[in-house]
């Protein structure tokens, strides 16, 4: 006699939440379920966030892989890359590919990421306009390195200025355009945000703050970009390469289709489970108690849940934590975690040596520190961020907090 059929268990989406999770369950159910997979991308699972460091010749295609396609024949999971998921039939339980394949489920994990936000401008749609997303858009940008000269980034935060300076390790003379007054206004104050643009221009990178993109232009391919300026005044600069990078959308537009309840993104429950039971979601298409997510820390946290609860061993629940920010430009040593701004009732503490390039400013609340950025010096980053999480009275060194957990140990 053969063996009971094992349930059915369909991934939309190889990216690195979908396969984290199921990295989980391999742990720890491995025989569990027969594993299906769809991706968009003609490729195994990669680290999208070495993105960055392949487009500034740093690293290869093969170094940024997780998963090869050997590794999906050794688990046995069945792979069907470049093959996107358009439509699910919860009534009916299947999913249907690009391809027309169809394939039935008894658990669906949803991870289809999110989108990047293309400004609805004039000429958005023109060739040399790209996201800065995946392996084909680093290939389109080191072709259009070794053909065209002048490149212009649109978006000040994490994402844009690591493309900015992968394209100009690439050789282009490269311009920011931001739409605030300070760059990583998400993740820095406005002393930490100066000391990056001054580094960031030290190595050849311009910017353009207070700028709105009005219009870009194109007969045929993009030839310059027009904006606004802080003043109000149109102005045009030259670009042959255009790199979007104002940040992304949460992927729901399957989700939605299907009847899932979304909001900003799919709705799930500390167990990652959406408002069908059959149906889970993991990463940046999903929405917990309100928030959406957009680093990996968190999302390895909900993988490792989601996976527990799929093996059958559902005791753990999700519980949002702080993420410290890094930036991935070689040289610059960049952290920051948790309310950093403060509000009413805060305090800060604040350390600057322009000399030796070093800012450090902790926001207080009470005894206890409730965010960090640094600058120049992040040794002590992940001690704060302990801080932070613990809540730890920090009342016995408070004197000392700036310098560092060394100097706080030999006063304690």
């Amino acid at each position: 006699m053969t063996g009971a059929a094992k349930p059915a268990l369909v991934i939309v989406g190889n990216g690195m939440a979908g396969m984290r999770t199921v990295e989980e369950l391999l742990k720890l159910a491995p025989d569990l379920y027969d594993i299906t997979v769809f991706g968009a991308e003609p490729h195994g699972n990669y680290n999208r966030i070495l993105l960055s460091p392949l487009l500034a010749g740093e690293s290869s295609v093969d170094d940024i892989m997780l998963n090869t396609r050997a590794w999906y024949v050794q688990h046995g999971i069945t792979l069907h890359a470049g093959d996107p998921v358009e439509q699910i039939d919860r009534c009916r339980r299947t999913v249907r590919a690009r391809s027309g394949l169809e394939v039935r489920y008894d658990r669906l994990l949803l991870a289809t990421g999110s989108t990047p936000f293309v400004l609805p401008v004039p000429g958005h749609q023109l060739p040399g306009v790209i996201a800065f997303r995946a392996i084909q858009d680093v290939q389109t940008m080191l072709e259009a390195a070794r053909r065209k000269r002048h490149a212009l980034v649109i978006g000040g935060g994490l994402l844009g200025l690591e493309a900015a300076h992968g394209l100009l390790r690439q050789g282009m003379q490269v311009t920011v355009l931001h739409v605030t007054d300070s760059l990583m206004n998400q993740q820095l104050d406005k002393s930490a945000a100066l000391l990056l643009k001054q580094a960031l221009e030290l190595r050849g990178l311009r910017f353009l703050l207070n700028a709105h993109t009005a219009e870009i232009v194109g007969p045929q391919r993009v030839t310059a970009v027009r904006f606004k300026d802080g003043a109000g005044q149109r102005r045009e600069i030259r670009a042959d390469l255009v790199v979007m990078a104002a940040g992304v959308r949460p992927n729901t537009a399957l989700a939605q289709q299907a009847g899932l309840y979304c909001q900003r993104a799919i709705v799930v429950d500390d167990t990652l489970q959406t408002f069908d039971p059959r149906i889970y979601a993991v990463g940046e298409c999903v929405q917990h108690r309100n928030a959406t997510f957009g680093l990996v820390a968190p999302i390895w946290d909900q993988a490792r849940v989601c996976a527990a609860h799929l093996a059958g061993a559902g005791h753990r629940r999700y519980v949002q934590q702080a993420t410290p920010t890094k930036l991935k430009v070689t040289g610059i040593e960049l952290y920051s975690v948790g309310d950093f701004l403060g509000g009413p009732g805060s305090e800060d503490l604040v350390l600057r040596d322009p000399r030796r390039g070093i800012y450090k400013r902790l926001t207080l609340k009470g005894n206890t520190v409730a965010g960090a950025v640094l600058y120049g010096d992040v040794g002590d980053g992940p001690w704060y961020f302990d801080l932070i999480q613990n809540r730890t009275d920090i009342g016995p060194m408070r004197n000392h907090l700036l310098f560092g957990k060394a100097l706080c140990a030999q006063a304690a």
